[in-house]
């Protein structure tokens, strides 16, 4: 028994999984009277693959993976929400984020009726080990943490993060959506080893499919089992897999190397306008930066129809517009219109 098998809840334990008709049968193609589709074939007339068997092959064929220890969800939000509804009894256990951070684990905890316990990042957003499982109790299931984390856009040690794996005697969930931009590596090789550390992908970022709405979670072969089994049973489309499939044939690494060059383009431009105050260093593709007054500065970016994300609002961004790295093209606009940006 791992040690996370007492953390499951009594019923997800007992769950009896939705059964597809297509589970039901291993052969040869023949003629589907099984499932009551439509007859007419029209390429999308037959349910998809629940297992997404040709597309976690290909995945796994580039990230070094094995199926058995990869989740395929209708985005990351969706593995997100299915390990609340896993470990956490509602209205009984607790998580524990930092902050800032992406929002949705909060919201995900809030529909699971799940409390949340928030632990700061220090001044620079470095992670404070002592303070996060100080924050935790015999209630504490789950522990978020985003690496590179948004919106400040730092990656956290790796090292740090696995004896923050090795102390929490819950489930730590790792998420690297970011990770493609960042130097610092994945636990991807990690969680597949580990019993309680959950790290998330996508397909969204830098790979270019944010329309498709894949996510991936990478964990040990009974975390796995778990979210295969509670998930809805078609949840990813047939058309959102063969677009998937055919475009992950084309290598992006061209694209990050140019998008890690132009975030480091902006970082060093920045910082000599009048009024920003900090440029904070990134493992993403975006920029945190620190301005003298981000409301004006938000609405005459918008003005000249560049849109960016003002989290002057967010727990320790207060004064912070959020900059993602575009074309160069597009980085140039920007600082075009930076340079016109009359600060009073």
């Amino acid at each position: 028994m791992s040690r996370i098998t007492p953390l499951v809840r009594p019923n997800i334990a007992a769950l009896a999984p939705y059964s597809t008709a297509r589970d039901e049968y291993d052969g040869p193609l023949g003629i589907f009277l099984d499932a009551n589709e439509s007859p007419y074939n029209n390429g999308y007339n037959r349910y998809p693959d629940p297992h997404q068997a040709a597309l976690k092959a290909r995945i796994c064929a580039l990230k070094g993976l094995r199926p058995e220890n990869l989740f395929l969800g209708n985005g990351s939000d969706e593995a997100i929400d299915l390990v609340f509804r896993i470990f956490c009894t509602p209205g009984r256990d607790n998580a524990v984020v930092i902050a800032p951070s992406y929002g949705m684990y909060t919201v995900a905890a809030a529909i699971n009726d799940v409390a949340v316990r928030t632990v700061p990042l220090g001044a620079s957003f470095d992670l404070d080990t002592e303070a996060l499982l100080g924050a935790c109790d015999a209630d504490t299931r789950l522990l978020f943490l985003c690496s590179p984390n948004n919106p400040s856009g730092n990656a956290f040690p790796k090292q740090q993060l696995l004896e923050i794996c090795a102390r929490f005697p819950g489930v730590v969930v790792v998420d690297e959506a970011y990770v493609d931009f960042s130097e610092k590596g994945s636990l991807a090789a990690e969680a597949m080893a580990r019993d309680n550390l959950i790290v998330l992908q996508t397909l969204s970022k830098a790979r270019a499919m944010a329309g498709l709405r894949i996510g991936m979670a990478i964990s040990s072969t009974e975390v796995i089992r778990l979210m295969s089994q509670v998930k809805y049973p078609y949840n990813l489309s047939r058309a959102a897999m063969e677009k998937a499939m055919a475009l992950l044939e084309a290598p992006v690494e061209g694209q990050v190397a140019i998008l890690i060059r132009e975030r480091e383009r902006l970082a060093a431009a920045l910082p000599r306008f009048p009024f920003v105050r900090t440029v904070f260093p990134s493992d993403a593709n975006f920029l945190l930066v620190r301005v003298a007054d981000a409301d004006a500065l938000y609405a005459w970016l918008l003005a000249q129809g560049i849109i960016v994300r003002n989290r002057s609002r967010v727990a320790g961004c207060a004064g912070c517009l959020r900059l993602t790295v575009g074309l160069p093209e597009e980085n140039d606009r920007l600082l075009q219109a930076l340079e016109s940006y009359r600060y009073e």
